[in-house]
């Protein structure tokens, strides 16, 4: 096997970049700032943006030991697709107005493909599922993790027994070993997930709760979780946009204070109630 075939793209190439002639140091180097254009352009235009030759392209993509430019530029795709934010474009300074417009334009985009498949049925469900839960936990990492608080707050208008997880110095070992059948569990699993997100799903399936998981676009179809919603996360920079993930949160707590009917109303005005007491607004 060669050196370099478990490496992702970029570790490829910045462990062969000490190697390198100027010509190709210099792509490699601009390959490093912009992978995206790799995976973007064939090697004609990539040999242009780096003002290299064609010729430097094809020896470039040998040494990091592809078979050829297509190969090269499939695993950057690959790499791509798992969500780093190196390879998504930056937005242009000379167009501020332009940057505004789009980053909307994406986001009203992003929210009409990812309720474009998720039916009233399964938000009802869903809905249903945590105002009859024992207990309903909430599970994120990384970018999922203040989504996961944001819903565990906006949940707690109608549940009272309602957590998001892992909390501050603790493991997940901690709380997992309490889910039991009765319980609903909500997972962020966004883009760039945590490689043990497999294993939770894992143990979580075999709990005998209930489980919604929530991810991106990316996320292929997993039917271990009960439901799965995939938010499209699309956006014109460097950043995802959560703007679908949070309507998505927003949604599921407003349905689940409309099906509560009566019993929602009186835990808001004991909230509020509660608040004027303790004058804590």
């Amino acid at each position: 096997m060669k050196r370099n075939q478990k490496r992702s793209f970029l570790a490829r190439v910045r462990a062969t970049l000490p190697d390198l002639h100027p010509a190709e140091r210099r792509l490699g180097e601009f390959v490093c700032e912009f992978p995206g254009e790799l995976a973007s352009y064939d090697a004609q235009e990539l040999a242009k943006l780096a003002n290299v030759s064609k010729a430097t392209v094809s020896r470039f993509v040998r040494r990091l030991d592809y078979a050829n430019y297509d190969e090269a530029r499939k695993h950057a795709r690959e790499e791509q697709r798992t969500g780093s934010r190196l390879f998504l474009t930056l937005p242009e300074k000379e167009n501020p107005e332009g940057s505004l417009a789009a980053n909307v334009a994406q986001g009203k985009a992003n929210l009409d493909r990812t309720f474009g498949v998720i039916t009233q049925r399964e938000i009802d469900a869903v809905a249903t599922t945590m105002l009859e839960a024992r207990k309903t936990w909430v599970v994120g990492f990384r970018a999922g993790h203040p989504l996961a608080d944001y819903l565990r707050w906006q949940l707690v208008q109608v549940l009272e027994n309602v957590v998001s997880i892992p909390g501050g110095g603790e493991t997940l070992g901690e709380s997992l070993a309490s889910v039991r059948p009765g319980d609903c569990v909500i997972l962020f699993g966004l883009r760039r997930r945590v490689a043990m997100v497999s294993a939770i799903l894992d143990q979580l399936a075999s709990s005998g709760a209930k489980i919604l998981y929530i991810t991106d676009e990316g996320a292929d179809p997993d039917q271990r979780p009960d439901w799965h919603f995939r938010c499209h996360t699309a956006a014109s920079g460097p950043l995802f946009s959560h703007v679908s993930v949070m309507a998505l949160c927003h949604l599921l707590a407003m349905r689940a204070i409309e099906l509560a009917g009566g019993k929602a109303r009186t835990r808001l005005r004991s909230i509020e109630s509660m608040n004027d007491q303790l004058g804590e607004l």
